[in-house]
């Protein structure tokens, strides 16, 4: 027998076997390499995620615990690591669609390179995925998709947010479940700067989820912690003075200070005078040029428990989107 045609057999007879780690997407994409003869079978490197599809998560509650503590530990030992965390829930929850019953957390296809490559990723593949991998080495009986999820609820609360209501069952997927690009928020739309054309976006940006301009303005806040790197998105800079401490900062910076055009070579983005050490990008300036988006921010500005409150709600609903079963850890 050939090689090719022992590997066929191997895998048409014993498709789960544990312990396989061909890098392959599905059973078509292996026949397609195997059949034209160039039986080139690729394992996994190290730390790359694994492309299983359907998988169901069966940590308990003590590995769940330990879990959690090794995010911890993560960001206790770099704190910056917080928002980037924090990112990836974003993102892998944000794709959801309520029209198609589509993306969203459930899945967890963020892994996939084809969905690393959206636009609104660019960075994730070097920083919290391999980060997240590594963690789930040590406990292979979570998902991706809770793994990523529990991520971002962690790192909230870790940098002084509110606790971030977590459910666990999340199942992975395939990458043919992958959304198409386009269904995150973006820093700018239509012309440099903002304009209505922003607001008119992350309206229906958010829509789709289900979210209403209060939830937008809300779930905006994140932008309190991180900051935008030009080796990713090409943007430069924190938002806030406190980049890893969650607060209610970012609705006071957008009342009080003054914000005008950067002056630079990168893309359209505002700072906080000349010289100054903080931005804002299109999307956050129209939450105070859109009247109805104002109202929730000086609302936030004024009471930060009732940001941390609104924020932990709509996170939490954020990264429950599209899933079904979900379980209390």
């Amino acid at each position: 027998m050939s090689i090719r045609s022992f590997v066929l057999f191997v895998f048409l007879v014993f498709p789960h076997v544990e312990g396989w780690n061909f890098q392959f997407s599905s059973r078509r994409s292996i026949l397609k390499e195997i059949i034209p003869g160039t039986a080139a079978i690729t394992f996994l490197g190290n730390p790359q995620p694994s492309i299983a599809a359907s998988k169901t998560p069966v940590a308990g509650k003590e590995e769940i615990e330990a879990i959690r503590n090794d995010i911890l530990n993560m960001i206790k030992s770099d704190e910056n690591k917080g928002p980037t965390l924090i990112r990836l829930a974003w993102h892998s929850s944000g794709t959801y669609s309520k029209m198609s019953q589509d993306g969203g957390s459930s899945g967890g296809t963020i892994r996939f390179k084809s969905e690393l490559l959206h636009g609104a990723n660019a960075g994730l593949a070097v920083t919290a995925v391999p980060w997240m991998e590594k963690i789930h080495k040590r406990h292979p009986q979570i998902s991706y998709a809770d793994l990523y999820t529990l991520g971002g609820s962690v790192a909230v609360e870790a940098l002084g947010g509110p606790p971030i209501p977590w459910r666990s069952g999340r199942s992975d997927s395939g990458e043919s479940s992958v959304t198409p690009n386009g269904r995150l928020p973006a820093a700018d739309s239509g012309p440099p700067g903002s304009d209505k054309s922003d607001s008119t976006h992350l309206r229906t940006i958010f829509s789709r989820m289900g979210f209403d301009d209060r939830a937008i303005v809300a779930l905006s806040g994140a932008h309190a912690l991180g900051r935008c790197h030009t080796s990713a998105s090409g943007y430069d800079g924190p938002w806030s003075p406190t980049p890893t401490t969650f607060n209610n900062s970012y609705f006071k910076l957008l009342c009080d200070v003054k914000w005008t055009p950067r002056e630079w070579d990168g893309p359209f983005q505002y700072s906080n005078g000349k010289g100054g050490s903080l931005m804002m990008l299109p999307s956050d300036i129209v939450l105070i040029e859109d009247q109805k988006f104002k109202k929730w921010v000086k609302v936030y500005a004024k009471d930060e428990k009732k940001f941390r409150d609104d924020f932990s709600m709509y996170f939490s609903q954020l990264m429950e989107l599209g899933c079904n079963n979900l379980v209390s850890a």
